[in-house]
């Protein structure tokens, strides 16, 4: 299995592989995006996730990103975050990719600022679904040469190409 492949189980206990490839189109990987705060950034996304279901509006999944941010920051480390949160009324997994103009202070857990920003919806049900794809992304982008290959891309097609296909180098790829 690629590192860009998890296992998902789904409520009915059924399990089946989902790729970053399957959650990420090309339309949701946005470059250089520029803003001022993390707020700002976090109402970003809610509107592109918004855009996407007829069922949810950006005032409720920006609550809902809130709320999970106000639970501690998720703001990985390396120059990362991971905005997440589960949502009522959502039938699939979304997902966001943001590199950032400029590196933006998220309370992450090394106190630097972030630069590469991986946002997901994931329906209320889908808790272990939910745990394991976070899982999978931090282990992901705990990669240096990843990171560094993400900032310098310079296209969306080459950052999902990056995002679906990478592989790490060896064992030891934290920062």
């Amino acid at each position: 299995m690629t590192a860009s492949h998890a296992s998902i189980e789904h409520a009915s206990g059924t399990t089946d592989a989902t790729s970053i490839a399957d959650i990420l189109p090309l339309g949701h990987i946005v470059r250089g995006h520029t803003t001022t705060s993390k707020k700002c950034l976090l109402e970003d996304l809610a509107g592109m996730f918004a855009g996407e279901t007829v069922d949810l509006d950006a005032r409720t999944i920006f609550s809902n990103l809130i709320e999970r941010e106000n639970l501690g920051s998720t703001g990985i480390g390396a120059g990362v975050a991971l905005p997440h949160g589960r949502m009522d009324g959502l039938s699939k997994t979304l997902a966001i990719f943001m590199s950032l103009a400029q590196p933006l202070d998220f309370d992450a857990a090394d106190n630097k600022p972030v630069n590469l920003v991986f946002a997901l919806l994931v329906p209320e049900h889908a808790t272990d679904a939910h745990l394991k794809l976070l899982a999978q992304l931090a282990s992901l982008f705990r990669d240096p040469d990843l990171r560094a290959a993400l900032t310098a891309a310079e296209s969306a097609e080459e950052i999902h190409k990056l995002l679906t296909t990478y592989t790490p180098a060896g064992p030891d790829t934290d920062s």
